[in-house]
């Protein structure tokens, strides 16, 4: 491709990028897709599920896949209503594939078009260099903990990694990794739409705290490398404990995602007891 054509894929790409959230505002997308509009029209939407539930489950996972590459705000709705309309397993397969998808697309567009004049620039700063030289040695750790910890827009997630030194391949499979449990959180609680008030800390403390730990023990090991022999390489930072220690964390997160939507469920207090019986049989 000549310099000429270069530059006019580019230019089209820049435009999508900044026309798809313009006009998704600007014609009302974010009433569209508000949680209010999804729960005032559920019964509709179960409907047309039950009639079309293949065509709506692919329609449903191109616009979230359209929505995240364009990084438009809607991910938390979608997801819910992704649990809602196609159930907790298969909306959660619906909304980790579809949301890698897109965050693999805005990734890919952003490195195309900004990503090496960019880190040129960042390069030529000792501190800048510093700093993408560290996350490039142990992208997989800051990857994972970025994904994993829900304090970090995940647009903003999307983006960033593109102006750093990590590959495609490493971006694609641990976004796809670290989204997993946030995915199943909220597509489990969308099971509960109809209940569901505002979306403003619609994750309890505990799921948040299990997977914010989740993330901190994915960043361990760089923290290790970072202290060399001493610190916390003392502590044998392996396979042989990290590995049940996250398994261990992600049976807490799903556990006390189960807990909250049994909490708006209003079930029987022996319903909750089991549940805990159940997370705590394998701590």
């Amino acid at each position: 491709m000549n310099d000429a054509a270069q530059s006019i894929v580019k230019g089209m790409l820049l435009v999508a990028l900044l026309a798809g959230p313009a006009a998704f505002f600007l014609y009302g997308g974010a009433d569209w897709l508000s949680l209010e509009h999804l729960q005032a029209n559920r019964e509709q939407l179960l409907a047309y599920t039950e009639a079309h539930f293949w065509t709506l489950f692919l329609a449903w996972g191109l616009l979230y896949t359209v929505a995240t590459a364009l990084s438009i705000p809607a991910g938390s709705v979608l997801s819910l209503a992704a649990g809602f309309l196609f159930g907790r397993w298969l909306g959660t397969v619906l909304v980790i594939v579809a949301s890698s998808l897109g965050a693999v697309a805005v990734f890919a567009a952003a490195r195309y078009l900004f990503a090496d004049s960019a880190r040129h620039k960042l390069e030529r700063n000792p501190a800048a260099a510093k700093i993408l030289a560290g996350f490039g040695r142990d992208a997989v750790n800051y990857l994972l903990f970025l994904r994993l910890v829900p304090l970090f827009p995940f647009w903003l997630v999307n983006l960033v990694p593109a102006f750093t030194p990590v590959s495609l391949g490493t971006y694609a499979w641990t976004t796809v990794v670290g989204i997993v449990p946030g995915c199943f959180v909220y597509a489990n609680l969308g099971r509960s739409l109809g209940e569901i008030d505002s979306l403003a800390g619609l994750l309890s403390a505990p799921v948040l705290l299990s997977l914010s730990l989740l993330g901190v023990l994915a960043l361990l090991p760089a923290l290790a490398r970072r202290r060399g022999s001493a610190g916390l390489t003392k502590m044998n930072i392996t396979a042989d404990w990290i590995v049940p220690l996250i398994l261990r964390w992600v049976r807490s997160a799903v556990t006390w995602a189960m807990m909250s939507w049994l909490e708006i469920k209003r079930p029987s207090r022996r319903s909750k007891l089991r549940l805990a019986a159940w997370f705590f049989s394998g701590v």
